[in-house]
Parts: C-alpha cells; sequence; structure tokens
C-alpha cells in the first residue's frame, strides 16, 4: 500500500446544527417553548454570540445534542486502536474475523520508514511475508479469526464512527496537539476539516486545546503556547 494518507467522508450530520446548538442553549435561559426558539430563530451573529459564551463557561450538554457520522479508511489498526479508546463513540469496523484477507493484504507504512530507501524495502519485504503465512494458514482450513492472529498493527482498516458534538471537540483538543501520534492527528483534522466544510462556525473549536486555553497542560510541551505555571 503506497498511499498512507486516510480517506475519510462525513456522511451524517443534523440539517441545521447551529439552530439546534443554539435552541439548546437558549432554552435554558428562556420562558419560551423550544420549538417556538427554533422557529423564530435566524440571526447567525446572534447564535453564535450566545453559543460562544455557553460553551466557554461550561455549559458542554448543550452540544450533546449534535450528532456526526464518518466514513474513514485507509488507517493503520494501530491507528483504530487509538481511537476506539475514546469514550462516547460509536464504531463498526472492518472485521478481520469475517473479512478474509486475499494475497497482499493493505497496510500503512510509518512515514519514518517511508522515506528510507532501505528500511522501506525491509518493511514491504516483511509484509509480503506475512501475507504469505496468512494464505498459508487460510489455505490449510484455519479459520480467519485465527489467522489474523499474524496480521500486523499496520493493516489497513476502515470503519463507521459518530459521535456527539462535545466527544469530537474532545477528540479535536487532545488529537491535534502536535504531540499526538501522526496518523491519528492526520485522521482527526481530516475529520474536523471534513465538518468546517459543512460548518465553518466550528473551526474555533476544532483545534488543538493548547488553542483553547492559551496555555499547554501537557507534562512535555511542543513548546508551541507557555506551559502553565
Amino acid at each position: 500500500m503506497e498511499n498512507n494518507k486516510p480517506v475519510v467522508n462525513l456522511i451524517s450530520k443534523p440539517q441545521n446544527m447551529l439552530k439546534t446548538v443554539y435552541t439548546a442553549c437558549r432554552t435554558c435561559y428562556s420562558a419560551d417553548y423550544p420549538i417556538n426558539i427554533y422557529n423564530s430563530t435566524d440571526d447567525e451573529e446572534k447564535m453564535l454570540k450566545l453559543i460562544e459564551r455557553v460553551i466557554s463557561s461550561g455549559h458542554y450538554s448543550t452540544i450533546e445534542h449534535i450528532q456526526v457520522s464518518f466514513a474513514v479508511s485507509n488507517v493503520s489498526r494501530a491507528c483504530t486502536h487509538q481511537l476506539v479508546r475514546h469514550r462516547h463513540m460509536s464504531f463498526s469496523q472492518k472485521s478481520q474475523r469475517y473479512v478474509k484477507e486475499k494475497g497482499e493484504f493493505d497496510y500503512i507504512i510509518p512515514p519514518t520508514i517511508e522515506k528510507n530507501p532501505e528500511l522501506k524495502a525491509k518493511f514491504k519485504d516483511f509484509m509480503s511475508k506475512i501475507a504469505s503465512q496468512y494464505q498459508e494458514f487460510v489455505e490449510a482450513g484455519i479459520p480467519a479469526e485465527d489467522a489474523r492472529f499474524v496480521l500486523p498493527n499496520a493493516a489497513a482498516s476502515s470503519l463507521v464512527v459518530s459521535m456527539n458534538l462535545r466527544e469530537l471537540i474532545h477528540v479535536a483538543n487532545l488529537r491535534l496537539c502536535t504531540r499526538a501520534q501522526y496518523e491519528i492527528r492526520t485522521l482527526v483534522k481530516m475529520m474536523c476539516d471534513e465538518l468546517i466544510k459543512e460548518e465553518p462556525w466550528l473551526k474555533p473549536y476544532l483545534v488543538p486545546k493548547c488553542d483553547r486555553l492559551g496555555f499547554c497542560d501537557e507534562d512535555k510541551s511542543c513548546g508551541r503556547r507557555p506551559q502553565r505555571v
């Protein structure tokens, strides 16, 4: 597999995301019915101002009403193992039990190996040996769920992942950090970019947490922001 970049598509989101979040925020401070707030609101500047104030105050329940789904392909199992550690997300992933690999399986080559021709050749040769051993097991009647034990973290996978907006912001704040592992950082950036294309108002929120905090609260810092004293 020579294309190491994830493939990400936004496949589902609310039609009126901004109005939905605004309605949730406004309902907390209004005696009016939520449906009346929703139907009578069209002032984008007014909506954004309230949403920013509410989220900055830490009232994150108001953004949990928004659910988004992404179709993701061409990511390593190492990457998906990191992604599934996040809470409040739903995953449907290509199964190595039920999907048999045929011939050379797709895999991801880390950039640090990709840029070294000698090591890249060794990496690809090793993947070919794994593929041959896998095929030997399968052809000998070993179930795919057992033959898969030889498949590496580099094996490419696909999944559908869904989460509410609060969780996406949380994931972005953590995984867009320059110290996050490169592949999941690339994946999350592509997910955020896909949503921002549809909902530009989310751009200030889908950033590394140091951009929102104004400082770095990690033990080790990349130096983009001053560390918290």
